[in-house]
């Protein structure tokens, strides 16, 4: 993995964002993290970098239930932002909600490749990495 991965953690609990970001800092390959509060400051960060695709992530980590917008409200306006996007980005919506009705929702979001129940674990983000890797997507 030689080119620098970016990853964006949205997630209102800082406690988790800080946890999950030591984590992704003690894997070795080459990375960048942003992190985010909420869905808008998130997408804002979209908007503000559509026209350099070396600075969008290529991989999401996409909590549920957040103030000001959610994931799923993130998500409606990624739909709409998506044919701006230069590159492909690989979303995650990772959340503690193990009810059945937010699965679902998230399983009719094609753009979403997975559901993760928190806490998402050091080896879970490593096979994220190795297979987005093997699949050649980062």
């Amino acid at each position: 993995m030689s080119d620098k991965i970016n990853i964006c953690v949205i997630d209102d609990d800082e406690i988790y964002k800080f946890t999950v970001i030591k984590i992704l800092e003690s894997i070795d390959f080459n990375k960048k993290i942003e992190a985010f509060s909420d869905g808008e400051e998130a997408y804002s960060f979209l908007l503000d970098n559509i026209d350099t695709p070396k600075n969008l992530p290529d991989i999401i980590l996409l909590d549920i239930n957040m103030p000001v917008m959610d994931g799923f409200q993130f998500m409606e306006e990624y739909v709409k932002l998506k044919p701006r996007v230069g590159k492909k980005i690989t979303i995650y919506m990772v959340s503690s909600s193990v009810d059945p009705i937010d699965i679902e929702r998230v399983k009719k979001i094609s753009e979403i490749s997975d559901y993760i129940i928190k806490p998402i674990k050091r080896g879970e983000l490593i096979a994220i990495m190795n297979k987005l890797h093997e699949e050649g997507k980062i």
